[in-house]
């Protein structure tokens, strides 16, 4: 007797360590989890002075689990902002990615169910794990959505750990760098900064921007860079954007490969001469 009970002792620990290692541990989000995200939007929302915004949060199935809406936003955005949030822990990528991928002519990734492929849904992830996603819609623009949900998801990661960061990573290989330099676009443009590949083959307007400083590394040509005085006939294009026709006084100076101008935020600057065409990033901090 003794015998058949050590054999089916040393069965059922066989048993168990077999079945440990098939099933690993995972991070779940949970509901006061969800609330610190949805805080961190809104208060990022606040800031901003948002116009309006829908926030949602599901965990990595996709499921809902705490929504938002600040009065004033338009019907829709509830579920425009479940379907951003569900698209990226479904797919494990911010939202912006795909709607990069379909713009650039891989159209046929429309046809996928259950996928909303429109900026302003990010994956939150703790210690390296996705545990769900945040979506925003029916803020200032799309972009602003975006800083949203990354505000938000940063609000759950910040507090996850003093000492380190899970934010994700951003990688751009060398083609898309290429791309965007061809078009002269921006490369990302989330919560804090923008990094923008521009192009510039004339003058351009003058230009201040009253919240972002703009780093400005020259790769190729070059330009007279006018900085300082007042930009002529400026105009209000967008919240914190001033254009003018030129500037009246000013500091010129000619920019070339290797050149690093730092502008700080509402200082006026202008393209005034452009040997090009010139290659260069601008990286806007806010």
């Amino acid at each position: 007797m003794k015998i058949i009970k050590l054999v089916l002792a040393i069965m059922f620990i066989s048993s168990a360590v077999s079945a440990g290692a098939q099933v690993a541990e995972k991070k779940s989000l949970t509901l006061e989890g969800a609330n610190t995200v949805i805080a961190g939007a809104m208060a990022e929302a606040k800031r901003l002075n948002a116009p309006g915004g829908v926030i949602a949060v599901v965990d990595d199935g996709g499921n809902l689990m705490a929504l938002e809406r600040i009065d004033g936003t338009f019907a829709a955005g509830a579920n425009i902002s479940i379907g951003k949030a569900k698209t990226a822990a479904l797919f494990k990528k911010p939202t912006k990615f795909f709607e990069d991928v379909i713009k650039n002519g891989r159209t046929s990734m429309v046809a996928l169910q259950d996928f909303t492929p429109l900026q302003g849904g990010v994956p939150i992830i703790v210690e390296g794990e996705i545990v769900g996603a945040v979506g925003v819609s029916g803020a200032a623009s799309a972009q602003q959505d975006e800083e949203l949900a990354i505000a938000g998801a940063g609000a759950l990661m910040n507090g996850s750990s003093e000492e380190t960061s899970t934010a994700p990573v951003t990688y751009f290989d060398n083609g898309e760098v290429r791309a965007a330099f061809a078009k002269g676009m921006p490369l990302t443009e989330v919560a804090g900064y923008k990094v923008h590949a521009s192009r510039r083959t004339e003058p351009g307007v003058a230009e201040v921007h009253t919240r972002d400083t703009d780093i400005v590394y020259v790769l190729e040509g070059s330009a007279t860079l006018v900085t300082g005085g007042t930009a002529v006939q400026g105009k209000t294009t967008a919240p914190g954007e001033i254009r003018g026709k030129e500037i009246s006084g000013g500091e010129s100076r000619e920019i070339k490969p290797g050149d690093v101008v730092i502008i700080p935020a509402g200082v006026p600057h202008w393209f005034k001469d452009v040997k090009g065409p010139v290659l260069y990033y601008v990286v806007k901090v806010s």
